[in-house]
């Protein structure tokens, strides 16, 4: 994100192009990695089993289905801060206050404090198993998430700045809080057999069905409340961002709230 910031290529083609290059690279490193064997020797499996779908048998437990609702409903924030933090800081350079600001000269920077707090927000995450329990460690991140979004509507690269840097350190816990603590709660309520089929159902409805779902909806409601501008020979998306944030903070805190009410463990997990 550094590279990209700095190298100017935020606005033009070459940030996929350093991203196709990493990713040659990361694909050349994987040859290196360790041999993971799936299955035994000469074990054999059902089509079903090959393709992980008896996972799917865990949405007729009442509980485990609730639990996956609410992965894909809190999914549904994952990538709209992802997808739309830059356009939305860099639509500040149309307000002569903020033109000249570090944060919409170099709002990949800015936004990269996200993704270094979520490296360090992990560390967090054994203390807070422990002492609050998996479902309050869930709600935590739901919350986060409403004041990630809501420090995006009050914040600005002035003297607002501050509100985006705690929205970026908020961001850790947002995104660590509830996939680490899902993934746990998935190892304890599954057996060996669907387990690693189990956590790809978690991920997709995170990361897969959730994550689409919002990107999607966050596009239908920015055009709604967003149009583009030309301004000294560059393209902005400027209007009622504010309102925008604040009606994705109003979705996490309504999922949040109807979290705590309807999710129930059995037994809390303890990292």
């Amino acid at each position: 994100m550094w590279f990209v910031d700095l190298m100017g290529f935020q606005v033009n083609q070459m940030q996929f192009v350093t991203s196709g290059v990493l990713g040659f690279i990361l694909c050349a490193y994987s040859f290196t990695l360790p041999a993971c064997k799936t299955a035994a020797k000469g074990e054999k499996k059902s089509v079903a089993e090959a393709f992980g779908l008896k996972a799917f048998a865990l949405f007729k437990q009442k509980r485990m289905a609730i639990f996956f609702v609410f992965s894909m409903l809190l999914g549904v924030s994952l990538q709209i801060t992802n997808s739309f933090a830059n356009p939305f800081i860099s639509s500040f350079a149309a307000v002569k206050e903020y033109a000249d600001t570090f944060g919409v000269q170099h709002a990949n920077i800015l936004i990269s404090l996200s993704q270094i707090s979520e490296t360090i927000c992990i560390l967090l995450i054994p203390f807070f198993m422990k002492r609050y329990g998996i479902k309050n460690v869930m709600l935590i991140a739901m919350f986060a998430w409403v004041l990630r979004f809501g420090l995006f509507g009050v914040g600005n690269p002035g003297s607002g700045v501050w509100m985006f840097v705690l929205s970026m350190i908020v961001y850790g816990v947002a995104f660590d809080f509830f996939n680490i603590s899902g993934s746990l709660f998935v190892e304890q309520n599954t057996t060996d057999d669907i387990r690693s089929s189990a956590q790809g159902v978690f991920f997709l409805m995170t990361n897969g069905i959730g994550a689409t779902i919002g990107t999607i909806a966050a596009q239908k409601i920015i055009n709604h409340f967003t149009h583009g501008e030309l301004i000294d020979g560059q393209f902005y998306t400027v209007g009622e961002w504010q309102t925008c944030w604040f009606i994705f903070a109003a979705y996490a805190l309504t999922v949040a709230v109807l979290f705590a009410f309807i999710f129930r463990t059995k037994k809390e997990v303890k990292a």
